[in-house]
C-alpha cells in the first residue's frame, strides 16, 4: 500500500457509534469481490479500485484503523477455506471456531460446508465489522467473539478450530500457538492454512492438503504462493511450547 487515503475516506462516521461507524468504513473502503481460489465466497475486499488498497499505515493510523488485515483475502486462509468445501466431512455437523478471522472466509466456509455453529473470533473492531457484513452479504449465521481468546483458558467449546495465515509475525505465534497446542491436546482438531510464513511450526503438524494460490504481486511479491492445509498435533509429552522457530 503505497498512497494516502482520499480526503472524504480517512475515517470512521464520526456521528455513528463505534461499531457501526467501523461497519460504515468497511463498506466505504471496500468493494464486493470473490478471492480466486474461493469463487462461492463474497466479501468486502481492498482492490486496487479502492482507497483502502492506496492507503499507508501512517494514514490509516492517523484515522484510527489498525492495519487492515481482514481487507485481503490471504492465502493461507484462502486454502483453508478451500479445504473445507472440498471436504465438508470436516466440519459438517461440528462446532466450529475461526481464530484470528479477519474477513471470515474460513468462517463463512464452514457454514457453507455444514458445520453446526460457526464463531469467528477477532480482537480489531473492524474486522469485527467486516465479518458481519460479510457473513450477512453470504447468507450466513457467524457469532463474532471480539474477545482475545488466547488469553483466557477457554477450551472445549468447539469441536474444530480454524486459523489461516497465523504464522507471520513471532508475538503472534507466541501469543496464538500454545493456545491453539493446548486446544489440539484436547477434543478439538485444530486445522491451519499456511502459505510458507516464517514461523510456521515444522514439527507436530500433519498435512493435509496442498495447493496453488493466486496472489497479488503488491501484497506477497509474487502472482502465485503454494499453500498448506495442516492439522496441529499435541506435542510429545504434553507440551505446550514449541521449539523456537527461525524466521526468514
Amino acid at each position: 500500500m503505497t498512497r494516502e487515503l482520499a480526503p472524504e475516506a480517512r475515517g470512521p462516521v464520526e456521528a455513528l457509534s463505534p461499531a457501526a461507524s467501523a461497519a460504515a468504513f468497511v463498506a466505504r473502503e471496500t468493494a464486493v469481490a470473490s478471492p480466486p481460489l474461493v469463487p462461492e465466497v463474497r466479501l468486502h475486499l481492498a482492490t486496487e479500485v479502492t482507497p483502502l488498497w492506496h492507503a499507508t499505515e501512517a494514514a490509516l493510523a492517523r484515522a484510527g484503523v489498525p492495519p487492515p488485515y481482514w481487507a485481503f483475502a490471504w492465502a493461507g486462509g484462502q486454502a483453508l477455506a478451500r479445504y473445507l468445501l472440498d471436504h465438508p466431512a470436516a466440519v459438517s455437523g461440528k462446532r466450529v471456531l475461526d481464530l484470528a478471522a479477519g474477513g471470515g472466509v474460513v468462517a463463512i466456509a464452514a457454514v457453507r460446508a455444514g458445520a453446526a455453529h460457526v464463531s469467528a473470533a477477532d480482537i480489531d473492531p473492524f474486522a469485527a465489522a467486516a465479518l458481519r457484513l460479510n457473513a450477512a452479504l453470504n447468507g450466513v449465521a457467524v457469532d463474532v467473539i471480539t474477545e482475545d481468546l488466547t488469553a483466557s483458558a477457554a477450551s472445549g467449546a468447539w469441536d474444530v478450530i480454524a486459523a489461516g495465515d497465523i504464522f507471520y509475525e513471532r508475538a503472534m505465534v507466541d501469543r496464538m500457538l500454545p493456545w491453539l497446542r493446548r486446544q489440539a491436546a484436547g477434543a478439538a482438531a485444530v486445522l491451519v492454512g499456511d502459505p510458507g510464513r516464517a514461523y510456521c511450526p515444522s514439527e507436530g503438524v500433519e498435512e493435509l492438503a496442498r495447493c496453488l494460490v493466486p496472489t497479488s504481486l503488491d501484497l506477497e511479491g509474487r502472482e502465485v504462493r503454494e499453500a498448506r492445509v495442516l492439522r496441529l498435533l499435541p506435542l510429545p509429552g504434553g507440551a505446550e511450547v514449541d521449539a523456537s522457530q527461525d524466521g526468514e
